[in-house]
Parts: C-alpha cells; sequence; structure tokens
C-alpha cells in the first residue's frame, strides 16, 4: 500500500487559509504556513508550484464554496422569499464560518494572487463569475420578468450590498454580527425587493394566452 502523504494539500490550504484570515494574505508566507503545520517548506512546494498558486486556491476555494450555497439559496421557490432568505444566508454565514467571511468580505482576489493567474484557476475564476451572475440574472427573470441592467442593480442590493454592509463593520472589529442584524437586514431587503418591477402579467384573450 502507497504511504499517504504526510501533508494533504488540504492541511496545506487549511493553514493557508487560518493565516490569510487572521492576519491578512500578506501575512501567509510558506515559511508561515510551514510553520502552522510543523512541516518542512519542501513539502508545500512539493504540492503547490508556487505561493501564488496555493493563496489562489485559497481564495478560489472559499469562493467557489461560498456561491455555490449562496446560489443555492436564491434558486428556491417562491422568488421572493429566496431573495429574503439569501440575504439572511449572508449574515448567518459570516457567524458560522468567520474565517471565510474574512477572506471574501475584507479581501480582493488580487490580494491573493497578484500577478496574472494560471490558465486552470483563470478558468476557475471566470466560470464563477458567470455562475454567480447567471444566478442573479435568473432571480430578477423570476421576480421581476426581467433581467435588465435596473432590475439586476435593485436585487444585488437588497441580497448582496446590504447584508455585506451590516457585517462589514464586526467583522473588521473580529466580532460576531449580533442577532439583532437578522431583523434589521431582511427589512432592509424587502423593502429594496418592494421597489423592483413585478412582472407583466398578460392580458386576458391576448393571443396565445
Amino acid at each position: 500500500m502507497p504511504r499517504q502523504a504526510a501533508f494533504h494539500p488540504h492541511l496545506i490550504l487549511d493553514a493557508a487559509s487560518r493565516l490569510a484570515a487572521r492576519d491578512g494574505p500578506a501575512a501567509a508566507t510558506i515559511a508561515r504556513i510551514a510553520g502552522e503545520l510543523g512541516a518542512p517548506t519542501g513539502s508545500i512546494y512539493h504540492r503547490f508550484p508556487s505561493r501564488d498558486v496555493l493563496l489562489g486556491e485559497v481564495w478560489l476555494g472559499a469562493a467557489e464554496t461560498f456561491q455555490r450555497d449562496f446560489g443555492s439559496v436564491l434558486a428556491r421557490d417562491p422568488v421572493h422569499d429566496a431573495a429574503l432568505a439569501a440575504a439572511g444566508f449572508v449574515v448567518e454565514r459570516v457567524r458560522r464560518r468567520p474565517d471565510e467571511a474574512r477572506l471574501l468580505m475584507l479581501h480582493r482576489r488580487e490580494d491573493f494572487l497578484g500577478g496574472e493567474w494560471p490558465e486552470a484557476l483563470a478558468s476557475r475564476a471566470q466560470a464563477l463569475r458567470r455562475d454567480a451572475d447567471e444566478g442573479l440574472r435568473s432571480a430578477c427573470r423570476r421576480l421581476c420578468g426581467t433581467d435588465d441592467a435596473a432590475a439586476q442593480r435593485g436585487l444585488r442590493f437588497a441580497v448582496v450590498d446590504v447584508p455585506l454592509a451590516a457585517v462589514l463593520p464586526h467583522l473588521r472589529a473580529g466580532e460576531v454580527p449580533p442577532p439583532l442584524l437578522d431583523g434589521l437586514v431582511i427589512a432592509t431587503a424587502r423593502a429594496a425587493l418592494a421597489t423592483l418591477p413585478a412582472p407583466r402579467r398578460r392580458r386576458r384573450g391576448a393571443r396565445g394566452a
């Protein structure tokens, strides 16, 4: 039976994620990651060709996981309830996964991989953006009957901008978002959704009805 690697890539990614979340991406050097694991630096370079690739994997892994779960909430029915649930999801996610939240909400993608992204990582990042945009457009079409720029902007404000603005001060202070925030976010998101256009209904007797 082949010998199992002592330092699995997932362990290395977890250590890098902890360091980057706690002290910022710049602090997640190969030497510090190795120290966190009690591993030789060669073990890390054996599994990741560079620090940039390792930190790119850290950011992408967190972003893909968050978007998958957020998108699944936004895709539920009925869509109005799903949009409110998506706004609330952001606040609760910050409470349950503060390290992930710090990685994604306090830093930019470029903080993790400043140069040109390797092709494989760039493709994943592009797919992530496409999926996120399509999820928002789909929710717009279901909610408003259109996915024009104004509808998308309004929905994004309700389900993304509102909860982010609410949790960011607490993330920066290293605090857990208080329970009071849930009701405030939902109430604000509901008010924002009320400004969006309603789907147009076909007139009775219209052709094809």
